[in-house]
């Protein structure tokens, strides 16, 4: 699929203008008072502006890309994009409607939110957002937090059964309105972490892929910002102001081992910048008869073939002129000694 990327949306200029001029020094009484001079942006404001739009452009072009590779969009397609409120899904929403204006297909965007129904959530804040920019969305209300509180014992992780409770919901709206694909909002570094912690903790070669059937096989799941890093996001977020709402389930446990392989990883790429990009990379390119699953790869039918025909023709050929050239050599070699032989018969005489 050709996704052409967009030139950079208006509206994206994000610092304030400067602070209005002081009044002019007061005129001779004969002449009018000059009028104050219009506020203008600041050098800064604009310098942050051309970042923000090149920072835009980017994510937009890791994007396409990624949707290209994996084929994630068609035409006609009714997407779903999930947005629960924070920088990932605000930031896939607003590369994926920039990614719809200038595309040269035709798609449907859906945003929709979970409301869980935890303490404390803000439920204006993203029917607000919604409304504007103009995209249509649903609000699902289910009540998953009190399942979770009750279900899994005090210090126990609760990502799984919320995710299980959260993605039931959503597939359960998205067929039931004609959804074809469902937008996440994970990253490389999520993909890359959970490569890991399937690595460490289940023994599994195991990760994220960007592009996913359900089990039952009635749904297709699509990570857009696959090749996008973590921190280009978090920069994107702050500099469109995003109204960010953070959940108070994931980010509140103490000792997820996802944040432990996050501290890992972090530190790699400290010492060795841009081996994060490099795993994925490997992800990309695996070669399944270095690895050691009988599964993937047919080990035990494997055995050493015959060489065909115009092998065996080429490898005598190859014997042969080998011999020709050490015969050659030796040749050339005694003619050297005898040469060298009459040189000396002809000194001592």
């Amino acid at each position: 699929m050709n996704i052409a990327l967009a030139a950079p949306a208006a509206g994206l200029d994000i610092a304030g203008s400067a602070a209005p001029a002081a009044a002019p020094a007061a005129a001779p009484a004969a002449a009018p008072a000059a009028p104050a001079a219009a506020p203008g942006p600041s050098v800064a404001g604009l310098r942050a502006s051309a970042t923000l739009r090149r920072l835009g452009a980017r994510l937009r072009g890791l994007a396409g890309k990624a949707i290209e590779h994996y084929r994630m969009i068609e035409a006609g397609d009714r997407v779903m994009v999930c947005v629960s409120g924070g920088k990932d899904s605000y930031t896939l929403l607003d590369v994926l409607c920039s990614l719809q204006r200038s595309a040269e297909i035709r798609f449907e965007l859906l945003a929709v939110n979970l409301d869980q129904k935890q303490p404390g959530f803000p439920a204006h804040v993203l029917p607000r957002y919604f409304e504007s920019i103009g995209v249509p969305y649903h609000i699902i209300e289910q009540d998953t937090y009190r399942v979770v509180k009750r279900v899994i014992p005090e210090g126990r992780t609760l990502c799984s059964l919320c995710s299980r409770l959260r993605r039931g919901a959503l597939y359960r709206f998205a067929a039931e309105h004609g959804i074809t694909k469902i937008a996440l909002g994970h990253h490389r570094e999520d993909i890359v972490e959970t490569l890991f912690l399937n690595l460490f903790h289940a023994g599994r070669l195991k990760a994220m892929a960007p592009k996913l059937r359900s089990q039952d096989g009635r749904h297709i799941v699509i990570r857009p910002l696959a090749y996008v890093a973590e921190r280009d996001i978090a920069r994107y977020a702050r500099g469109m102001g995003f109204p960010l709402i953070p959940c108070r389930l994931c980010g509140s446990q103490p000792n997820l081992q996802r944040n432990a392989v996050k501290g890992l990883l972090a530190a790699w790429e400290r010492a060795h910048p841009g081996r994060t990009e490099s795993i994925l990379s490997a992800l990309r390119h695996v070669e399944p008869a270095t690895l050691a699953d009988p599964v993937l790869f047919d080990f035990a039918a494997l055995a050493a073939r015959p060489p065909a025909a115009a092998e065996v023709k080429a490898e005598a050929k190859a014997e042969v002129e080998a011999e020709v050239e050490v015969e050659v050599e030796a040749d050339v070699e005694a003619d050297v000694e005898v040469e060298a032989e009459d040189a000396a018969a002809m000194r001592d005489s």
